[in-house]
């Protein structure tokens, strides 16, 4: 496995007395997709707001690309979130619906001071488009124009569209008929490839993990139990919560 782009260290977030994550560590390699998987209430976005700096962790590290991202000041946390991506759970909300679709695409190029314009600009965006398969018509459309599944992929389009390293999916089907999950799980994974992103999926479906991530790290009430290879885990699970995640998908015991 290649040197880490991004390490995790003791994360842990406090609310009062409530702790909701503990000590939680791992480490993403270049390229790679780890899956953080488990029950709803687990931990899981937390963990990920906390990577991403949109939560503030009451102790550890976030180390991305040998920057601590935690002792970041401003303009270097700028720089960072060039380099990271998000897509959220919710397509419906994660648009706004006052903004028609060509402005939420052209937003990350304005908040990065990037003056993309006129043609240029109306190229990049048309591409942006057919990368997860929607044509020009909808530049014009405002975000209640489209399905569910078309709107995550607006927002696929929106989170790559600074070409960032590293890529947070938050459960980015969970909201999504199956069939329409599917095929957005399938652009991801054609996506990562093609672009070599290292990537942080979180879900709480063993099967999805198992078919899209290259590790799994699991999480059970705000602690990581067992982190391993994604076929290796679900074939030989050590942890009797990762047991259980998996009778729970008898699917699983007869992938090869």
């Amino acid at each position: 496995m290649s040197s880490p782009l991004l390490v995790a260290q003791g994360l842990t977030r406090e609310y009062g007395a409530r702790r909701v994550v503990s000590d939680v560590s791992f480490a993403i390699a270049r390229g790679e997709i780890l899956g953080l998987v488990g029950e709803s209430g687990s931990g899981k976005s937390t963990v990920a707001r906390m990577i991403l700096r949109l939560v503030e962790p009451t102790a550890g590290r976030v180390v991305f690309d040998d920057v601590d991202v935690l002792q970041a000041g401003h303009a270097e946390m700028k720089q960072l979130r060039r380099r990271m991506g998000v897509v959220f759970q919710d397509p419906f909300a994660a648009l706004d619906p006052r903004m028609r679709v060509r402005q939420i695409l052209a937003e990350p190029f304005s908040v990065h001071g990037e003056s993309l314009r006129g043609d240029v600009l109306e190229a990049k965006l048309l591409k942006m488009l057919e990368e997860v398969g929607l044509d020009g018509a909808a530049l014009n459309r405002y975000p209640h124009a489209f399905s569910g599944g078309q709107r995550q992929r607006i927002n696929i389009a929106r989170a790559l569209a600074l070409s960032p390293e590293f890529l947070v999916l938050d459960e980015p089907v969970s909201a999504l008929d199956v069939s329409v999950g599917a095929q957005v799980i399938n652009l991801l994974r054609s996506l990562q490839k093609t672009r070599g992103l290292t990537c942080l999926f979180i879900s709480h479906s063993m099967p999805l993990v198992r078919y899209l991530c290259d590790r799994i790290a699991v999480m059970r009430r705000g602690e990581l139990v067992e982190v391993g290879d994604a076929v290796e885990l679900c074939a030989r699970p050590q942890d009797v919560y990762t047991q259980t995640l998996i009778a729970a998908t008898p699917e699983l015991l007869s992938t090869p």
